[in-house]
């Protein structure tokens, strides 16, 4: 490349020339040796975002920094507590001991449950209204959409950024609280019977079902910004979404499962019935009597009569033989959670497609 010479600034000899594009060439500006190297060295060993990943993380930090200080607090806690009850435990004798002795001993230990629970319950909701519902609805009321389109980066980029980094830290923390929750609620899974497994705060805060709700709510939300361009108004709607969406998986859980029907041996009309074991953790969905002819009845058939004769003549002349118990094993809530959870998951990636096919052409 040709340069030219500035007279101001050369030399006898010309050594400080500039050249065309404006850099200049000479033993006056030359850098000492390896400094290229350190600094290349330096920017390999501290990574950094750039671009459109540094902007949506700088736009949303203050969100994205709340989830990750709360995950580390959960964890912390619940580390705490499973040490706590490990070393009660471990006094107490268990396994060899049985846990339906332990009576008002372990109520701290089941209170501890209960707190955690109930906040690992809301965390869909809460990532939902807060985090899913502003995350573009903000960007669609002030002005800034209209800022990014006018850029070279495309739509469709922007909006992957936004959701892949969300769903990511959504993910990521869900992953965590579900995991280290049912690590320390292992010792006793099977073995402490007055623990529901079928309910909200154990099915839907271990595996995969918490991964899957929080997705669903967060996204749901994303969508719902979307449609209402009003934070305010996406977040009360969204609100409703995400307690909608417990509700029916509340409603639907069970139905994954297989139902499983003990009977008990049969007897005579009018003898009296024997119902048939079920394991200890299994959720029972219904008890009835069973006569000589396969019908169901309820188990207040006969509790009208007065005494032990008139209920056995009454048992007797209904050919009651026999006892049944519907109830769904602890062996089947993995199953359960991820067949649920593939449901919710279907339906996250059925409102990320809409986002991309139909939602973009909103966001300006």
């Amino acid at each position: 490349m040709s340069t030219l010479t500035n007279p101001s600034t050369s030399g006898r000899n010309g050594t400080t020339n500039r050249t065309m594009n404006g850099t200049t060439n000479g033993t006056r500006n030359r850098p000492r040796h390896g400094a290229g190297n350190a600094t290349a060295t330096e920017a390999t060993r501290r990574p950094r975002l750039s671009g459109m990943t540094w902007l949506v993380w700088r736009q949303h930090r203050a969100a994205f920094w709340t989830v990750i200080a709360a995950t580390v607090l959960c964890v912390a806690w619940m580390v705490y507590q499973r040490a706590q009850m490990m070393d009660f435990l471990d006094a107490y004798g268990f396994p060899a001991k049985n846990l339906d002795d332990v009576e008002r001993q372990f109520d701290p230990y089941i209170g501890a449950f209960d707190s955690v629970t109930t906040g690992l319950t809301a965390i869909p909701v809460m990532l939902g209204v807060l985090l899913g519902a502003p995350l573009l609805a903000g960007d669609l009321e002030n002005g800034t959409a209209k800022l990014i389109a006018a850029q070279s980066v495309s739509r469709n980029r922007w909006l992957a950024t936004k959701l892949a980094l969300t769903g990511l830290a959504v993910t990521l923390a869900t992953v965590t609280l579900s995991a280290v929750f049912a690590w320390w609620w292992n010792p006793i899974k099977l073995h402490y019977a007055d623990i529901d497994w079928t309910t909200r705060e154990f099915f839907n805060t271990t595996g995969p079902a918490p991964v899957a709700l929080s997705l669903l709510s967060v996204f749901g939300g994303v969508l719902i910004g979307v449609i209402l361009r009003r934070t305010l108004a996406a977040m009360v709607v969204t609100l409703g979404f995400t307690v909608a969406l417990q509700a029916l998986w509340g409603y639907f859980k069970l139905s994954l499962g297989d139902i499983v029907t003990a009977t008990s041996k049969p007897v005579s009309p009018g003898t009296l019935i024997t119902f048939p074991p079920v394991p200890r953790t299994a959720h029972v969905l219904d008890t009835s009597y069973v006569s000589g002819s396969g019908k169901h009845f309820d188990l207040t058939t006969c509790t009208d009569t007065l005494s032990a004769e008139a209920t056995a003549q009454c048992m007797k002349k209904a050919d009651i033989v026999g006892a049944s118990i519907d109830y769904i094993p602890i062996s089947q809530m993995s199953s359960m959670q991820w067949l649920g959870a593939s449901i919710l998951l279907a339906l996250t990636a059925g409102i990320v497609v809409f986002l991309f096919v139909w939602g973009r052409k909103r966001l300006v």
